[in-house]
């Protein structure tokens, strides 16, 4: 049986999320999104259909929407599905409200999924793994950036400097990125958590503040 991991990060809402939603929202982060997209999608069909679990403010969704995909994000913040849609307003991207280990989707729904920053704070990982291989259709796979738990200081301070933050607002992210490590995976525990689910496996990559872990359905 899946032990419950201890609930420590509350669900951004209100003010909490539209601050999150601004800091994530500089240029220089925006460009980095618009390079993630490039990178993740390489390969996939035009108008293949992508779940993005835990969009938030919904910046990375914008951009694959914007290179030809069909975008479905599911969030468990009420705010930030109020966010996404407005950042994503015009664009075939569909944002709904629920959670990842009871996701409202029919089995087989989606060819690739994605979940950015949002993994390490589930409280049943195993089973957000066992719903994300059910919604994938057979030869499709799922991407999940993360903190790596391994990260140093010195990794975090050089991936907030690329965000062209304000002292306050930079400062602000360090000490937060900190504490969120310590909920972070290790490679080694990703590996033992997709090899418990219906996955069975997965390869992972690391560099930097994070890691890439990518399972096929």
């Amino acid at each position: 049986m899946e032990t419950t991991r201890k609930h420590k990060v509350p669900e951004m809402e209100g003010f909490q999320a539209r601050w999150y939603a601004k800091n994530r929202g500089t240029e220089a982060q925006l460009v980095q999104y618009r390079r993630q997209a490039a990178e993740v999608t390489a390969g996939w069909p035009e108008g293949a259909e992508v779940l993005e679990v835990a969009p938030g403010p919904g910046f990375f969704a914008v951009e694959l929407a914007k290179r030809g995909f069909r975008v479905t994000g599911l969030d468990i913040s009420h705010t930030m599905v109020e966010i996404a849609r407005e950042n994503g307003a015009g664009l075939d991207i569909d944002f709904r409200q629920g959670d990842i280990t009871h996701a409202p989707f029919e089995s087989g729904s989606f060819d690739f999924l994605v979940c950015q920053a949002a993994f390490k704070n589930f409280r049943q990982p195993v089973t957000a793994l066992n719903e994300m291989h059910r919604l994938l259709r057979p030869g499709g796979y799922a991407v999940i950036h993360d903190l790596n738990h391994e990260a140093t200081a010195g990794d975090i301070r050089r991936d907030v400097a690329g965000m062209n933050l304000g002292a306050v607002s930079s400062f602000t992210i360090r000490q937060t990125l900190a504490w969120l490590r310590r909920r972070a995976f290790t490679r080694e525990q990703f590996e033992a958590l997709a090899a418990e689910s219906a996955f069975g496996g997965c390869s992972v990559t690391t560099g930097g503040v994070g890691l890439e872990v990518r399972l096929t359905r």
